[in-house]
């Protein structure tokens, strides 16, 4: 076995095994990396320069801002006007209030951009409420965890801005842009399945549809709804890059959480500080240790080799598409989402495009969509953990009833796959994206 061969191993093999052993994923990043260049007779002062230089990035900056937005209006007392909206829009059929527990997803995703804060804001008032109405508790849960992952495609989403700066010179306003279409799909789809579950056990409608309370409720909502309005166009418009516009939908967020709103004070407001340098503290951390691994499997030439793999298994475009979203879908049983997209990108990426014939921005969408079912399998899936603690049920029981929603969701993510125009679309209309189609 060659020196390079040797690195490969101790570098991937020490890295599974970590994780396997339920290492914080940030250590296996870097102790892997460690490892493998001492392997290589590498000087360990390149460590420190490669993680500082990871994140010396200042697209990189929108992500702590983002994230920050989504705290403040999670924390700011919206969930209520949007449920009130969605309720408007999609109350009146059939399952009334799964309807509305996967319309309000697709809102609030928008503003948070977390799974985790739409399930653990959103559930915690859907879920009792679906329950009082006469809905099963498991599939309540069901809806609510498997909706929360519309809010990873709405922008502004930091995982997007995460993937953006992985993949190398892809525009965040495209990428943004190429979002909206694949969460409605997904949303779409997750309503086709929760209508024929609740014709089938006989679940409740709601009020009649009244278009003076769905603009009473959309004047209501507007506030919370315009920051999304204005990162979005900003940032395709090119009135600013999507780290100045994110940086402004901190300072609105605060503004319509304090004042308009008056859902924060200003205890509060330190609080949903302090949330956020908790949660960056974790991503940074990530991002510098990848930036490490990631040299190394460029250094290593593992993605040349991963490419040679899967293509020595098969010519079938159809069938590397399969296993990439495979491939996919396995990490995402195993790992959390940001690693995967900081990890997998530069391996997967070059077979995505080179021999997959996919644009980067659809690849984009399908990392995130397969990480977003990730966050509901076993054992790693953060959301599913957070549902069953919401709804206070054992995660046997959660996973039962999500069955069905996997399958739409798969069924979302195959025609992302599949079909291209369903994410360059609106890029290509509003933002002037010109494709990379093989």
């Amino acid at each position: 076995m060659d020196v390079n061969s040797t690195a490969i191993l101790i570098l991937l093999g020490s890295f599974f095994l970590m994780i396997f052993l339920r290492f914080p994923i940030a250590y296996a990043v870097g102790l892997s990396s460690i490892l493998c260049m001492l392997n290589l007779g590498m000087n360990l002062n390149d460590v420190c320069r490669l993680m500082v230089k990871g994140i010396s990035s200042f697209s990189l900056m929108a992500v702590p801002f983002f994230i920050t937005m989504g705290v403040l209006m999670g924390s700011g007392g919206i969930s209520d006007k949007l449920i009130a909206l969605a309720n408007s829009c999609v109350g009146w059929m059939r399952g009334g209030l799964a309807m509305v527990n996967i319309v309000a997803s697709y809102f609030f995703g928008g503003i948070s951009g977390s799974a985790s804060a739409d399930t653990a804001s959103l559930g915690s008032i859907l879920i009792p409420m679906m329950v009082n109405e006469g809905y099963d508790a498991d599939f309540s849960t069901a809806v609510t965890i498997t909706s929360s992952c519309e809010g990873l495609l709405v922008p502004p989403s930091h995982n997007m801005v995460i993937y953006a700066t992985t993949a190398g010179g892809i525009s965040v306003g495209s990428l943004f842009l190429a979002g909206y279409l694949p969460g409605a799909l997904l949303a779409v789809t997750l309503m086709i399945g929760s209508y024929i579950i609740s014709v089938k056990k006989g679940y409740p409608k709601g009020d009649r549809f009244s278009l003076m309370n769905f603009i009473k409720q959309l004047g209501k909502s507007i506030w919370a709804l315009a920051a999304v309005v204005i990162v979005v166009i900003g940032v395709v418009a090119g009135f600013f890059t999507a780290t100045e516009s994110a940086a402004i939908a901190v300072i609105y967020s605060l503004i319509v959480s304090v004042f308009i709103y008056k859902g924060l004070n200003w205890k509060g407001v330190w609080k949903a500080l302090d949330e956020c340098v908790n949660t960056l503290s974790i991503v940074l951390i990530l991002i510098a240790t990848s930036a490490v691994f990631g040299n190394c499997l460029t250094m290593l030439h593992v993605p040349d080799l991963a490419a040679q793999a899967i293509t020595s298994i098969t010519s079938n475009r159809i069938v590397l598409i399969l296993l990439l979203n495979l491939i996919l879908l396995v990490l995402g049983c195993i790992m959390d989402m940001a690693p995967i997209i900081l990890i997998a990108t530069p391996i997967l990426l070059p077979i995505a495009t080179g021999v997959c014939g996919l644009d980067p921005i659809q690849f984009g969408i399908m990392v995130v969509l397969n990480c977003g079912i990730g966050l509901l399998t076993p054992p790693v899936g953060a959301v599913l953990f957070i549902g069953s603690a919401v709804a206070k049920l054992p995660i046997e029981k959660v996973v039962k009833a999500t069955l069905p929603f996997y399958l739409c969701m798969i069924i979302a993510l195959l025609l992302v796959s599949f079909v291209p125009q369903i994410s360059l679309i609106l890029p290509m209309v509003w933002g002037g994206y010109v494709p990379m189609l093989g």
